[in-house]
C-alpha cells in the first residue's frame, strides 16, 4: 500500500496521548478477548473481514524479522461488543509459523485468535507497542473508519518459539463505551 504507516512506540510520544482509561486497555498484557467478553456481558462476536495469503506491510515484516516479500497468512477481523464494532484486528502469521500443531491456525473461521493464544501455556508475548492512526488512515477498513484519530497496539506472540503479529485498533464505539463508564 502507498499509505504511510503510523510510528509504533512502547509509550506515548509527542503531545498526543491516549486517555487514561484507554491507556489501561492499550498496555494490558492479558487477553483482550476475555476483557471484551467481560465488558460486553457476553455479547461478543468476531466478524472475519478477510483471511488469506498476502505480503505483510513493511513494518509488520520488520517486526516479525521476515522479508516483506515473504507471504504470510493475513487475517483481518472486527471484534464486536454489544453489537457495536469495538476493535479492528489484523494478524500476520508467517508461513514458517503455520507448521506442525500450529497448522490449525489456518482455519480459525470466526473464532477469536486471542482465546487460542492465551489458552496455550507455552505462549509468550513481546512488549506492546502503540500508535495513533489518523482519522482518514486507509489502513483501517472503510466500514470502521473514524472522524477522530484512533489508538492501536501491536505485539508479537510466540507459540513453539514461532512468531505471529497481532495489531488491534480501538474503534469509536469502544471509546464511547469507555467514556460512558
Amino acid at each position: 500500500m502507498g499509505c504511510k504507516e503510523p510510528s509504533w512506540h512502547n509509550r506515548p510520544t509527542g503531545h498526543s496521548k491516549p486517555s487514561t482509561p484507554l491507556s489501561q486497555w492499550l498496555f494490558d498484557r492479558g487477553s483482550l478477548t476475555s476483557r471484551l467478553q467481560h465488558l460486553s456481558h457476553g455479547q461478543f462476536r468476531v466478524e472475519v473481514l478477510s483471511q488469506g495469503w498476502g505480503k505483510p506491510r513493511l513494518s509488520e515484516a520488520r517486526s516479525l524479522g521476515i522479508s516483506p516479500r515473504r507471504y504470510a497468512l493475513v487475517r483481518e477481523v472486527i471484534l464486536y461488543g454489544q453489537d457495536q464494532p469495538w476493535v479492528y484486528a489484523r494478524s500476520i502469521l508467517p508461513q514458517c509459523t503455520l507448521t506442525g500443531r500450529l497448522r490449525s491456525l489456518r482455519k480459525l473461521d470466526n473464532r477469536p485468535l486471542g482465546a487460542m493464544l492465551f489458552n496455550d501455556p507455552a505462549m509468550y508475548r513481546s512488549p506492546i507497542e502503540i500508535a495513533c492512526f489518523k482519522a482518514d488512515n486507509p489502513l483501517i477498513p472503510q466500514k470502521v473508519r473514524s472522524t477522530t484519530p484512533l489508538w492501536g497496539r501491536r505485539s508479537r506472540f510466540y507459540l513453539d518459539n514461532k512468531p505471529l503479529l497481532v495489531c488491534e485498533i480501538f474503534l469509536d464505539a469502544f471509546n464511547q463505551t469507555l467514556s460512558a463508564q
